[in-house]
C-alpha cells in the first residue's frame, strides 16, 4: 500500500482486445509487470441506440447499470446513481472521449466531460494526435508535471475512452493505445515520484460478440469437473456474486481484459503478454465483476475502502 493517495489514469479499449496482436510490445511489456484479470459483464439487452454496447459497459465500469435504459435511450430521466463524487468521497473524475452518446452518459453521470481539442489543443482527433503530447496532458490533469507530483491536480481519475463501433478503424485505434501506454510507462518510470503515485488501469473489451465468440474466449474452467460428477459440488465463483446472492446476469465468455500497474503498490503476476489466454492461465486478479472495477480504482486512490480479499 502507497503512503500517500494514488492519482488514476484508466485507458479504456473499447472493442479493442481481438485487435491486439504480438506487434503490440508496449501492451504486452506493461501487462507483464502488472497485475492481470478479468471484468465479467452482464448480457447487454438490445437498444436502439447504435452506441448501446458502448454505453452498457462503461456503465458496468464506473457501477452505474441500473441506468442502462436511462442512457441508452438518451432519456431525460434523471439518474437514480449518485454522481462518482458522492460515490467516492469527492473524488473529482473526468472523462475524455469523441463519443457523443458517452459524453452525454459521463455527464449526467457527474463526470467532467473533456473534449479531445480541449487536451490536445486542436482539431485533431485523440488518435490522429501525437502520443507524447497526450501522454503529457494527461498527466498533467493529475498533476503530475516535469517528473514531479505537484500537491493539488485538477482530477483525481481520469477516464480515457478509445475506440467504438468504428470496425474499419479498431487497428489503428489499437496501434494507439499501444504507443500511449509506451508513452506514459516511459514517463512513469520505476522509483520514479509518477511512477510511485500514478495508478494505472488498461481496460479492453470484445465489442460485438458472434457465436463463436461463447466457446472462444469462455471464462468457465471447471477442469474435469463435468466428467468426475462433482459439478453440483463445484464452488460459485466470486465475480457470480453479488454480496450474498447469486447474479442472475452474467456473461462467460468475452469479458474484459485488464491490467493494473503502479510502480512498488500493485502485485505482479506470471502474465508475459497481453491476452485472453495468458491472463486465464496465469493473470492474479482471475475474474472480478466489472462493476467492482471503479471500487478497485478508488481504494487506490484513499476514495473507496477495500473491496474483496
Amino acid at each position: 500500500m502507497a503512503d500517500k493517495p494514488s492519482r488514476g489514469l484508466v485507458l479504456y479499449g473499447d472493442g479493442l482486445a481481438r485487435f491486439v496482436n504480438p506487434s503490440h510490445t508496449h501492451l504486452h511489456a506493461l501487462a507483464a509487470q502488472s497485475l492481470c484479470g478479468f471484468l465479467s459483464l452482464p448480457h447487454l439487452p438490445p437498444t436502439e441506440n447504435v452506441d448501446g454496447r458502448t454505453i452498457g459497459e462503461f456503465l458496468n465500469l464506473v457501477d452505474a447499470y441500473d441506468d442502462f435504459t436511462t442512457l441508452s435511450v438518451d432519456s431525460q430521466d434523471k439518474c437514480i446513481t449518485p454522481s462518482i463524487s458522492e460515490r467516492f468521497m469527492g473524488v473529482k473524475a473526468a472523462l475524455i472521449t469523441e463519443n457523443n452518446s458517452l459524453k452525454s452518459c459521463g455527464d449526467k453521470l457527474g463526470l467532467s466531460v473533456l473534449q479531445p481539442n480541449e487536451l490536445i489543443n486542436n482539431d485533431r482527433s485523440l488518435a490522429d494526435s501525437p502520443v507524447n503530447l497526450v501522454a503529457t496532458n494527461l498527466l498533467n490533469l493529475l498533476g503530475f508535471q516535469e517528473d514531479k507530483v505537484i500537491d493539488s491536480s485538477q482530477f483525481d481519475l481520469v477516464f480515457v475512452h478509445i475506440g467504438g463501433h468504428e470496425e474499419d478503424s479498431n487497428n489503428k485505434y489499437t496501434e494507439y493505445i499501444n504507443s500511449l501506454v509506451g508513452e506514459i510507462i516511459s514517463k512513469a518510470k520505476p522509483k520514479s515520484q509518477i511512477g510511485s503515485r500514478l495508478h494505472l488501469s488498461v481496460v479492453l473489451s470484445y465489442g460485438e460478440i458472434s457465436d463463436d465468440d461463447a466457446s472462444d474466449f469462455t471464462i468457465i474452467n471447471k477442469n474435469g469437473v463435468m466428467q468426475s460428477g462433482l459439478d453440483s459440488l463445484y464452488p460459485r465463483q466470486s465475480y457470480t456474486m453479488k454480496g450474498s446472492n447469486p447474479r442472475s446476469n452474467v456473461r462467460d465468455y468475452c469479458p474484459m481484459l485488464f491490467t493494473q500497474w503502479q510502480d512498488a503498490v500493485t502485485r505482479k503476476d506470471t502474465v508475459k503478454t497481453f491476452g485472453f489466454q495468458d491472463f486465464l492461465e496465469n493473470g492474479g486478479n482471475l475474474t472480478i465483476p466489472a462493476d467492482r472495477f471503479l471500487h478497485e480504482v478508488a481504494f487506490k486512490l484513499w476514495k473507496a475502502p477495500k473491496y474483496g480479499a
